[in-house]
């Protein structure tokens, strides 16, 4: 059996009429789903990523010293995504430990966004008006290196450790909130039961209309879209929206392209947010590919972030002038609702602001 699905027999008043529900599908207890045994055997040494994809041994000792800042994680479906002998393959540019990492650059810092600041409780960041970012896990199962939180403070910001309930509580009395985002680190590295339990509990607060989940563990890991994950965000009592983190058009693998339509006829709806990043996707035809591409999956582009100047990640920065000189040729080039919106975000801005 791939999956189960749970059914609940109650009573309902006033005539004790016996009624079934369907919770929604899960995992069974005794098997370790496809993708958390992905999640498992993820490459977390540069020398094996090294040695797989063929690439040049002098790239070894600068790898493995920015490793040791910021450890390199990717899992092998993501991996075998990457074209072998190509150190400038703009997926391996992604997560391919640097020696560029360890110089200092003039104004990247440990948090650009001032996410340590709007940390008002355990796992909540509250920044904008209407909606805050509950931080749900603080694991990830792809490191990126431009990561804008590779230096957050997850240990500090833990809401798992009381089972959410003091996040619920200050979500609770914010009666001014009706959509929550699930963040992390990557909230789909919970299990489909761990999550429902946090929706369920979510869904409870009468003011809330939406919940947003940000993840790039499906682009990494395809099979984490389970019948069970479906159906959980198909039948909540919140509108579910899937925001996913795809930077470049190569990411859209056979696997991923059958499995995301799936989610969209469930009637989640799916959107895209992308960081510019030099010598990943800085070109019109990348990004006009990206867009095409992913709209053929049944998303839609929705960010493209200029780089949050984190440090360590300078190396990707691309110039202003060249950002604008990209977008002006993605609107060129494509029909209005393919086109992103490029943003930056500043710390202590009341939203993100659009770059023009």
């Amino acid at each position: 059996l791939n999956s189960l699905v749970l059914y609940v027999a109650i009573f309902s008043s006033p005539n004790s009429r016996l009624e079934t529900r369907m919770i929604h599908r899960i995992e069974p207890a005794c098997q370790t789903p496809p993708w958390q045994q992905a999640l498992a055997t993820a490459i977390t040494d540069p020398a094996v990523l090294v040695d797989h994809l063929q690439l040049d041994p002098a790239l070894l000792p600068a790898a493995q010293r920015a490793a040791e800042l910021f450890r390199l994680k990717v899992p092998r479906p993501f991996v075998e995504l990457m074209r072998k002998g190509d150190p400038g393959d703009p997926l391996l540019r992604q997560v391919l430990p640097l020696g560029a990492e360890l110089s200092p650059a003039p104004g990247f810092v440990e948090d650009p966004v001032g996410d340590e600041e709007k940390a008002v409780v355990p796992g909540i960041l509250h920044k904008y008006q209407g909606r805050m970012l509950l931080i749900a896990s603080g694991s990830c199962a792809v490191h990126c290196r431009y990561c804008f939180r590779r230096h957050f403070p997850y240990q500090a910001n833990s809401a798992c450790r009381n089972q959410w309930q003091q996040a619920l509580d200050y979500i609770r009395d914010s009666r001014e909130t009706d959509e929550v985002i699930l963040s992390g680190g990557d909230p789909l590295t919970l299990t489909d039961g761990r999550l429902a339990q946090l929706i369920d509990k979510l869904s409870g607060i009468p003011h809330l209309r939406r919940l947003r989940l940000h993840t790039r563990l499906p682009v990494v890991i395809p099979r984490r879209l389970t019948p069970g994950l479906i159906d959980l965000l198909s039948s909540s009592r919140l509108s579910s929206i899937v925001v996913l983190h795809v930077n470049h058009a190569n990411e859209l693998g056979p696997e991923l392209r059958a499995r995301l339509p799936r989610i969209r006829e469930s009637g989640v709806t799916l959107l895209n947010q992308s960081v510019l990043l030099r010598g990943v996707n800085d070109s019109v035809d990348s990004l006009s590919q990206l867009s095409l591409s992913l709209f053929e999956c049944g998303v839609l582009p929705y960010y493209l972030h200029l780089l949050d100047r984190v440090r360590g990640a300078a190396h990707f920065e691309v110039p202003e002038v060249e950002a604008r000189r990209l977008q002006e040729g993605i609107r060129e080039r494509l029909p209005g609702y393919l086109v992103p919106a490029m943003v930056r975000e500043i710390a202590g801005a009341p939203a993100k602001q659009p770059f023009f």
